[in-house]
């Protein structure tokens, strides 16, 4: 920025024409300075929050098991059979035995009944039809 601000002067102090412009003085310059000043605090002083830790060469053994919260977790159980699901019924729902579709049939093809289609120049003004 101070560099900027040094060629701003500058060029306000050249002799010549067209030099009657002075950027030091414009509003937007004087405005510049502050305004990276307090971005480059808040920067600094948001980068010294950061907590900077290094990482270990080899990662620690975490614990499988949950050691925290006010219950214990309960571990899943599959729900016992039925009585109604002996092998007969499981063995009687196999998939291979079901009827083949039968696909191989070719429809018989229909035939197209033409359409009456609306002229393309309409005869009234508005075009509109009333059917």
């Amino acid at each position: 920025f101070a560099k900027a601000e040094a060629l701003c002067k500058e060029y306000g102090e050249t002799k010549g024409p067209g030099t009657t412009a002075k950027p030091s003085g414009h509003l937007f310059f004087r405005k510049l300075g502050s305004l990276i000043k307090n971005t480059l605090e808040k920067c600094q002083r948001e980068n010294g929050f950061i907590y900077f830790q290094k990482v270990p060469a080899e990662a620690p053994q975490l614990e499988l098991k949950a050691n925290y919260g006010l219950v214990e977790p309960v571990p899943f159980e599959f729900p016992a059979l039925n009585a109604h699901w002996t092998p007969e019924t499981v063995a009687a729902f196999d998939l291979t035995k079901r009827p083949k579709e039968d696909t191989a049939k070719p429809k018989p093809d229909e035939e197209v009944k033409p359409l009456k289609e609306p002229d393309i120049k309409p005869q009234k003004d508005t075009g509109c039809q009333i059917s």
